[in-house]
């Protein structure tokens, strides 16, 4: 078998395909609330860089933009879920 080949593997669900790069471990999908949390301490941790000694406020500029295109993707799915059904 070839170094790129996924050994196939049994795993006892007969609805998961053994080549499944997560078949041996038994998990699919994403850790979206933990992602939430994550990026929202992220933001404020970005905000909080605010307080300091800087002279300049090109930091600032930069903190707060990146602070904001951060907060836009957490916030964006929400949006676009709005009113639709969780399967």
């Amino acid at each position: 078998m070839a170094s790129t080949e996924v050994e196939p593997v049994d795993t006892g669900w007969v609805r998961e395909p053994a080549d499944a790069p997560s078949a041996r471990f038994g998990w699919h999908g994403q850790a979206t609330k933990s992602f939430m949390i994550a990026g929202w301490f992220c933001v404020v941790a970005l905000l909080c860089m605010l307080i300091g000694n800087q002279r300049g406020h090109i930091e600032d500029i930069y903190l707060v933009g990146i602070a904001v295109v951060l907060a836009y993707f957490l916030i964006r799915p929400s949006i676009r879920n709005r009113g639709r059904w969780k399967n």
